[in-house]
């Protein structure tokens, strides 16, 4: 299927974080320490909209081919299966009554190496790269607490721009309720979907994982976010929605299944 139309909004959004990102680092070069072959966020567990997920896939598919595409799968197999294994972990604690603040904290430290991360510590899908991994370095918030990058220079306590993630996954989101809207889909919820990087290069997203029906598709269109700029907190501006993946990837805490311990 050809979503073009929509990965040129996704790029364009893509450019907005990269300038939110620069304009910290010009403001703030002594605490943003991100530098070639600084890989700590590749070991970062988190998740990906269905857009971002969509849109990696093709590129990777795109640039990659024979020995070396596999064994970036080999990579996103393992990784996947450490994944699950945690997400597992969480879904337990959440049972077991763990508050919800103290399962994140744990999870964000948690470590899982990104199957894009080569042999020589760098990205092979930079260019192309999720839109967490291009503002792992600087101040964001997520439900009202601020987290950033363990190896920064941000002082804890001292006021700094901050990046608002509840705003940049309902952008995500509006663009991935956007593409599902572009066809029709026997598949409830497709939009909401939320995959680890593993299984985003893993997936074949064809008609049937789609649930493609042949017909018209609706013309529903998600509205326009604005876009981001100004402020003490940047945000990416969308009507408010309940649902967010959470740091750390693991979104709603739900059962997985029982395949594997």
């Amino acid at each position: 299927m050809d979503f073009n139309e929509i990965f040129d909004k996704y790029e364009t959004f893509v450019a907005e974080i990269d300038a939110i990102f620069e304009k910290v680092r010009e403001a703030h070069p002594e605490e943003v320490q991100c530098s070639k072959g600084c890989d700590d966020c590749c070991y970062a567990l988190f998740d990906l909209s269905l857009v971002e997920a969509i849109y990696l896939n093709q590129k990777f598919n795109e640039q990659f081919s024979g020995a070396e595409r596999a064994e970036v799968l080999v990579r996103a197999d393992k990784a996947d299966r450490e994944a699950y294994k945690i997400k597992r972990k969480v879904f337990k604690a959440s049972q077991d009554g763990v508050k919800a603040g103290d399962i994140l904290k744990e999870v964000a430290a948690m470590r899982v190496r990104c199957p894009m991360l080569d042999d020589e510590q760098r990205c092979a899908m930079y260019e192309n790269r999720p839109v967490t991994c291009r503002l792992y370095g600087i101040p964001s918030a997520y439900g009202g607490e601020a987290r950033t990058c363990g190896r920064s220079g941000f002082a804890p306590g001292k006021p700094y721009p901050t990046v608002n993630m509840e705003q940049i996954h309902e952008r995500l989101y509006n663009l991935s309720r956007e593409l599902v809207s572009s066809f029709n889909t026997s598949h409830t919820g497709l939009d909401e979907i939320l995959v680890p990087v593993s299984m985003a290069l893993m997936n074949k997203y064809d008609d049937e994982y789609l649930g493609v029906i042949e017909g018209e598709a609706s013309e529903e269109e998600a509205s326009d976010c604005g876009s981001c700029g100004g402020g003490h907190t940047w945000e990416i501006k969308g009507p408010e929605r309940e649902r967010h993946a959470a740091p750390g990837g693991i979104g709603d805490l739900r059962p997985p299944s029982d395949e594997e311990d």
